[in-house]
């Protein structure tokens, strides 16, 4: 994987912080216990805190390079003349791995730029990575809702979606964003949805359109989010030619 040039923030940030004021809040109970002379108190809070530690190291090495080490991976397959949707493409991990690959096509992301989703996501933000990547001519921003989006019916050869579908809140509204990258998707086209909640939901929406070449698997370790507990799985797909 080449280095990355623009900045991609933190996932979920508030949930990286949570585990590093747990660590130290354990940590702290630890320092205590010891001090006075609470011996198993002291060993129980010491490994609650290295073991929360560890999570926080997990979650900080996928969010800063292990999600771009997958990416990367899956996107080898891409020829280079695909037309590539991003759905919730954030700041553009997934967005401008992609483009980099796009020499002869265009890769387009949409998103509604919610900083609660991924620290400082902004379309402006996004604008200025694709131009530290050097791929700003191949790249599209839309500002939309996966829900609705504003594309016509078989418009992209690739649908990607890393870490996004599962912020809808509500079940239906998942379905309709699977159904909307699934209408949107030509046929024969992949689909590509990573994802740590709900993919065996997004699997039964597609089967029930009748999708037959689907698949999920685990993503790996440098997917984890803390632990393989949070482990993301990939959920991979083509529409059905004709």
């Amino acid at each position: 994987m080449s280095k990355r040039h623009g900045s991609y923030g933190f996932d979920a940030p508030w949930a990286l912080t949570g585990l590093v004021l747990g660590a130290i809040a354990l940590a702290g109970l630890a320092a205590a216990s010891f001090a006075l002379d609470v011996f198993a108190a002291g060993l129980a809070f010491l490994f609650g805190a290295l073991y929360t530690l560890a999570s926080a190291a997990s979650y900080l090495y996928t969010t800063r390079r292990g999600k771009f080490a997958v990416w990367a991976e899956e996107l080898r397959r891409l020829r280079g003349d695909e037309r590539l949707l991003d759905l919730g493409c954030g700041r553009g991990a997934v967005l401008l791995l992609a483009a980099e690959r796009l020499d002869k096509g265009r890769a387009t992301g949409v998103d509604l730029w919610r900083a609660k989703d991924q620290s400082g996501n902004a379309e402006a933000v996004t604008r200025a990575n694709a131009e530290a990547e050097g791929v700003a001519e191949r790249v599209e921003l839309v500002t939309g809702d996966m829900r609705d989006l504003p594309f016509g019916d078989d418009a992209f050869d690739a649908v990607v979606s890393s870490l996004a579908i599962h912020n809808i809140p509500a079940a239906e509204g998942r379905e309709q964003a699977v159904r909307e990258a699934y209408r949107v998707l030509r046929p024969g086209g992949l689909m590509l949805i990573a994802d740590f909640q709900h993919t065996a939901d997004y699997e039964e929406t597609l089967r029930g359109l009748g999708v037959v070449d689907v698949r999920r698997r685990e993503a790996g370790w440098r997917f984890w989010y803390g632990g393989p507990w949070f482990g993301t799985c990939f959920l991979e797909a083509r529409k059905p030619a004709g």
